[in-house]
């Protein structure tokens, strides 16, 4: 296997910690933080530059937020725009095309071009073929990014990379956690994309997992046979617990694929067609009851509200229920906010 040196003189130059920047600040701008930078970009970028050459490059102390998802709730870090969101950008821009060659075709987090969409397109290819996918094994890992092992992280990552002051800074940026990797940090999904990409390819060239998909650490098989899926759980167990140091989360299931949909990627997937996932589709529908009720709301959280759900329900089977929540009232609202926020431009 090829291992990749020179990384850390690009990582480290003026122009890449510059578009490391531009990418980082998208849909920021606002940000006091942000601003600050673009008052002064030269002098901040030689200062982050300085930080990395010197290897004086430490990461911040977190701010911890509790955030409620579904039914999850997750510790969420969150660290300084300067330097280190920065930092982060800078390394994923010299290291994502290296990590990204390892994947298989069929993970979709965080990978440019196999975003949640185009997984969505493949899970219903797959289910065409209605002899090979009858049955489905969906699991996720318990506590996966708390759970991730420093020492066998690091271990993957230099199995393509030899640069010793890039691994130094890599290393740092794992190690500024006390265990696992921080939900919120920009390369935390990246450092669980590779984790994970040795059993994917256990998955697809030893087991011949015709049709396995994961996104993070949803994982979703469809095979002909429900004991192949058992067995292959149990399998899983035991690669992810000897090889991983994870454990499978205890909501796993084997069901039919005729009888009930597939949860999975915001979307629940049945023989021949595909619906939202149930709290997408209550979301969008209370979203829809407060721009028809005239409620004060910025004009670009209408429109960019009301284009977030269109993005999701395009791939989706949703007439009816676009149909019975885009009434005259709601359109015209979206349009008045369109017009307002072309004038303001």
């Amino acid at each position: 296997m090829k291992r990749f040196s020179g990384l850390f003189e690009k990582m480290a130059c003026i122009d890449n910690i510059r578009a490391a920047h531009m990418a980082a600040r998208k849909g920021k701008a606002h940000y006091t933080e942000v601003q600050l930078v673009d008052a002064n970009p030269d002098f901040y970028f030689n200062k982050i530059r300085n930080l990395l050459l010197s290897g004086k490059y430490r990461t911040s102390r977190y701010v911890e937020m509790t955030k409620r998802c579904r039914e999850k709730t997750r510790i969420i870090h969150k660290l300084p725009y300067f330097p280190d969101r920065i930092v982060h950008h800078c390394v994923v821009q010299v290291v994502s095309n290296i990590w990204d060659s390892v994947l298989i075709r069929d993970t979709y987090a965080c990978v440019p071009g196999r975003g949640i969409h185009a997984g969505v397109q493949r899970v219903m290819a797959a289910l065409k073929d209605a002899d090979s996918t009858r049955h489905c094994l969906k699991m996720d890992v318990r506590q996966f990014y708390p759970s991730i092992d420093h020492d066998i992280l690091k271990s993957i990552i230099r199995r393509k990379i030899k640069d010793q002051r890039m691994l130094a800074i890599i290393d740092e940026i794992i190690d500024s956690a006390r265990s696992g990797v921080p939900i919120g940090n920009y390369l935390s999904q990246h450092f669980g994309n590779l984790y994970l990409s040795g059993y994917d390819h256990w998955m697809k060239e030893q087991n011949r997992c015709r049709y396995y998909f994961r996104y993070c650490d949803d994982v979703v098989v469809l095979d002909s046979d429900k004991r192949r899926l058992h067995n292959l759980r149990i399998e899983t167990q035991r690669f992810w617990s000897t090889q991983l140091k994870l454990e499978i989360k205890n909501n796993w299931q084997v069901f039919p694929v005729n009888i009930r949909g597939i949860d999975f990627l915001g979307y629940r997937f049945f023989r021949g067609y595909t619906l939202l996932r149930k709290g997408i589709a209550v979301r969008y529908k209370r979203k829809m009851a407060a721009i028809r009720s005239g409620k004060p709301m910025p004009a670009a959280s209408i429109v960019s509200g009301a284009a977030s759900y269109e993005g999701w329900m395009a791939h989706a089977n949703c007439f009816n229920l676009k149909k019975h929540q885009h009434d005259a009232a709601v359109d015209t609202r979206i349009a008045s906010a369109r017009w307002q926020l072309k004038e303001a431009a």
